[in-house]
């Protein structure tokens, strides 16, 4: 069985969809849900789903090995990053090797790096004038949005769309493709 651990930082809706795909899956189980907030809604949502969660502050994430540790407690072979904004530290990145994948609201490499996520990922694409965007799944590295690209897909941007419409529509293909994503990826680990 692989067990999945989740990175958020915000309300955790990605995680509740992922975690509804795998539920009756034998080999996938989301064993634990990480939050760098202690406010994040994902923590209810976890508890709700009867899942374990850990909360740490960005400064255990960077300069202790808690956050180590606690993966390796709960026997984690693979992590998914949903909504999660910190950059994780080359301790993570080195003991889960092709093994930390990412959801980007846009098609990479288009609108990624430090501080491009969610509605600035948007207000980016409708600001620029862009005929289409998308969302990319892609193995993390030591940097924002660099990693391998696994998987995009895309859809046009029509003339009076506006941020909120953008990120409706990045929504609907975040909830339709990252879970079966992730189970592909996982399935070869």
């Amino acid at each position: 069985m692989t067990r999945i651990a989740i990175f958020a930082s915000g309300s955790g809706s990605n995680a509740q969809n992922i975690n509804e795909y795998f539920k009756d899956n034998s080999d996938v189980s989301i064993s634990l849900i990480l939050a760098n907030k202690s406010d994040a809604y994902v923590l209810e949502r976890a508890k709700n789903m009867n899942i374990p969660s850990f909360v740490f502050s960005n400064k255990e994430l960077q300069n202790t090995t808690i956050v180590l540790e606690k993966l390796q407690e709960f026997d984690i072979d693979f992590i998914v990053l949903a909504g999660f904004l910190l950059k994780v530290p080359s301790n993570l990145i080195s003991a889960y090797s092709n093994k930390i994948v990412n959801i980007h609201p846009a098609l990479l490499p288009k609108f990624g790096g430090k501080g491009m996520y969610g509605m600035h990922v948007h207000q980016a694409v409708v600001d620029n004038k862009e005929k289409e965007t998308g969302i990319t799944i892609h193995y993390v590295n030591e940097n924002y949005d660099e990693g391998q690209i696994i998987f995009q897909d895309k859809f046009k941007v029509v003339e009076n769309d506006n941020a909120d419409d953008v990120a409706s529509k990045i929504h609907e293909l975040e909830y339709e493709h990252f879970p079966r994503v992730i189970g592909e990826v996982a399935e070869g680990l």
